[in-house]
């Protein structure tokens, strides 16, 4: 018998709008899944069973009142597209009466006050909070790991990361700990995860989740997306962040595209500042998901895309800016990660004037880089250039020890930030130019699905393109 955890985002949907299953079994199920594996796996900070039970029992009780409307004819209200479904959400949201960490020892850990815009946005389509799912510090990093609880791992091989910044959403997903989960994405945040963990990971265009966006983001750098098993699950979170008057996510998933014009590439911005070294595995990832491709009806070829030298001075200096106007008192600045501690100082001592150039610099490259993408329909590289890391391996965490409290970090923040760009030198660029993308797992490094580690391919598509992507990553079996 198929149980819970093992029916896919959608399935689960139907189940609870059919009263086949209860929101109270469906959160009891997940709830018992967290307290068996989140242990081993870090996946999350905080879980809030009794808020989770109590929400759910909400949720029944709903669903047992618009039956009986429904039987005397009442059709006025309906059940919300997610009714019952569980969810966890990054420690960089806030929960209303859940403390919001940010992954820093630096804060002080009070429960927010109300919800943040994007928990609101999906409490209102119907889901349950199970709770807080673990994040690097400020989410700045490709790896979740910080001061303040135990990494996230990686399910497939617990040794290893199951990045970031999303890293915690995604090892619940990949673990069966949630159905799917939201993430946001400001320089891979959910790509990176996605593919270390052997999930698809969509991230939105510019402007197309509204709740997803930050106000302390000058370069609009940030967008809210789904981590799901498939592209149908990950079709079903879109109709709730992204509703439209056309047609849903879920129907045009079920539509195969017609033969589209693929660019391949490996060009990167950080190659010029951080030359990195392609992984074998990387490369047979994009083999393979250029052989399903073309065995789809889809026409690839070389796309050589120049990228300006200026590109990564120009964003880390976005990307780092929220940062230094953090709210952290000065007395507690040293118990900020060194990479942070470092581009905290750095933010602070930059001019507005040096921000500003960089902000224009990048809407520049945005004009250039999507002219040149132009010349396809969508553009294919790998998601990441190297398996995913071990625990410990970004931050030289007493020389490879991954114990926590990771109180030993070394402080190279400049070699940490390196290895991050090197190992996910295809990411921030799709931020920047505000696209949409999204990652298939298409190869694992034992040969086949959940053999050894999974390595994915990236896809870019024009603005717009986000029901296009799905549909490619469901017409490729995911």
């Amino acid at each position: 018998m198929t149980e819970i955890h093992e029916l896919s985002a959608v399935q689960l949907r139907d189940f609870l709008r059919s009263g086949e299953l209860s929101a109270r079994e469906a959160t009891a199920h997940y709830l018992a899944r967290i307290e068996s594996g989140n242990r081993l796996l870090g996946a999350f900070v905080t879980v809030t069973g009794g808020q989770a039970m109590a929400d759910a029992a909400a949720a029944d009780a709903k669903f047992a009142r618009l039956r009986r409307a429904a039987s005397s004819g009442d059709v006025s209200e309906t059940l919300p597209l997610l009714h019952g479904m569980p969810v966890g959400f990054k420690d960089l949201t806030d929960v209303a009466g859940v403390v919001t960490t940010h992954g820093s020892a630096a804060l002080d850990h009070k429960p927010a006050l109300t919800d943040g815009a994007l928990v609101t946005e999906l409490k209102g389509a119907g889901v349950v909070s199970l709770g807080k799912t673990q994040v690097p510090e400020f989410g700045l990093t490709a790896y979740s790991e910080n001061r303040i609880a135990p990494p996230s791992r990686n399910p497939h091989a617990p040794s290893r990361s199951s990045g970031g910044s999303s890293g915690g959403s995604a090892a619940a997903v990949a673990a069966g700990m949630l159905p799917f989960a939201p993430g946001t994405d400001g320089g891979g945040s959910v790509r990176i995860p996605a593919a270390a963990c052997g999930l698809v990971g969509l991230k939105p265009g510019r402007g197309v989740v509204a709740s997803g966006e930050s106000s302390g983001d000058p370069a609009r750098l940030v967008a809210a997306g789904p981590l799901a098993r498939s592209a149908a699950d990950a079709a079903l979170m879109m109709d709730a962040l992204a509703a439209g008057p056309d047609e849903t996510y879920s129907e045009a998933v079920g539509h195969e595209p017609g033969p589209l014009r693929i660019g391949v590439t490996l060009d990167s911005p950080w190659s010029t500042t951080f030359p990195f070294t392609i992984g074998p595995e990387a490369l047979d990832a994009l083999r393979t998901g250029t052989k399903l491709l073309e065995h789809a009806g889809h026409r690839s070829s070389e796309a050589a895309v120049r990228y300006d030298n200026r590109y990564p001075d120009a964003f880390t200096t976005a990307w780092t800016a929220a940062v230094g106007s953090a709210r952290i008192t000065p007395h507690r600045e040293a118990l900020l990660a060194p990479l942070t501690r470092t581009f905290r100082r750095r933010a602070q001592q930059r001019s507005a004037a040096k921000l500003n150039e960089a902000l224009a610099f990048l809407r520049q490259f945005q004009r250039d880089t999507i002219t040149q993408y132009g010349q396809w329909d969508l553009m294919l590289m790998p998601t990441l250039a190297q398996t995913p890391r071990p625990v410990g391996w970004f931050t030289g965490a007493a020389h490879g020890d991954d114990r926590w409290p990771a109180a030993e970090w070394a402080g190279d923040a400049d070699g940490d930030y390196r290895k991050q760009c090197e190992y996910a030198p295809w990411s921030s660029m799709v931020n920047v130019c505000g696209l949409p993308a999204i990652t298939i797992p298409v190869h694992w490094t034992g040969g086949g699905p959940g053999q050894g580690l999974p390595m994915g391919i990236q896809l870019v598509g024009p603005a717009g393109s986000e029901r296009l992507l799905l549909q490619v990553a469901a017409q490729l079996g995911f």
